[in-house]
C-alpha cells in the first residue's frame, strides 16, 4: 500500500493532481475539497489509498487524514465504490457528509449526484455509529459546533438513546442554539426528549 506521495506538484486539476517524487510522476484523483486545500502549492505530500481492480492500479489522494478515513469509510457500504466516494466527498466537505450521517440527513445525501435514497439510506445505516461514536467528528471543535459532542455525551449517559439526543440536538441547533454553553443546551435538548 502506498501511504503517501511527497513531491513536487506537476499538475493540480479540480479531479486529479500528478505529483513528481523524484522524477516519477503519479496521477492522484482527488476530490474538490482536496484541489480547494491543495490547488496553490508547489510541494505536498498527499496521502493516498490505492484501489485495486481487476483492470487497474487507481490511486486516489487526500489532503488530510480526515478526509482519507472518511473515504475509507464510504467505500466499505455495500454498493458505493471510490469512485461514488469521491463524487461525495467532492460535493460536501467531511464535516458535513459527517453530520448529515450523523443524523440521518436523507436529503442532503440524495442531492448528491449518483445517490439514491436506498444508497443514502445504506451510507446512515452502515456508518451512523462509525461517525456519531461520540457526537459529530472532524475538524470543527465542540464549541464551533455548540458543545453538541459534550451534549451528546452528557445526554447518552442519561439514559437517552443515540438517535434521540440528534434529534433533539438538531432541534436546538434550528432554533438557534449552536452559540449556547453546554448546560444550557442540554437543558433546551431535554425538553424535546
Amino acid at each position: 500500500m502506498i501511504d503517501h506521495l511527497a513531491g513536487k506538484v506537476d499538475r493540480m486539476t479540480p479531479t486529479y493532481a500528478v505529483i513528481d517524487c523524484n522524477g516519477v510522476g503519479y496521477i492522484t484523483h482527488i476530490s474538490l475539497h482536496t484541489y480547494t486545500q491543495m490547488k496553490d502549492a508547489t510541494t505536498v505530500k498527499m496521502l493516498t489509498h490505492l484501489a485495486i481492480r481487476e483492470d487497474a492500479h487507481v490511486l486516489y489522494g487526500f489532503a488530510d487524514e480526515h478526509e482519507r478515513e472518511l473515504f475509507r469509510l464510504l467505500i466499505s457500504v455495500s454498493g458505493i465504490g471510490a469512485a461514488t466516494a469521491r463524487m461525495i466527498l467532492s460535493s460536501l466537505n467531511p464535516v458535513e457528509i459527517e453530520k448529515a450521517i450523523a443524523v440521518g440527513d436523507l436529503v442532503t445525501l440524495k442531492r448528491i449526484k449518483g445517490i439514491g435514497a436506498k444508497s443514502a439510506e445504506r451510507i446512515i445505516v452502515d456508518l451512523k455509529e462509525k461517525v456519531g461514536r461520540s457526537g459529530f467528528t472532524g475538524t470543527e471543535s465542540s464549541h464551533t459546533l455548540g458543545g453538541n459532542s459534550e451534549s451528546m455525551l452528557a445526554l447518552v449517559a442519561l439514559g437517552f438513546t443515540k438517535p434521540a439526543v440528534e434529534k433533539a440536538l438538531l432541534r436546538v441547533r434550528q432554533e438557534g442554539g449552536a452559540d449556547l454553553k453546554v448546560e444550557e443546551i442540554i437543558k433546551l435538548a431535554l425538553k424535546y426528549l
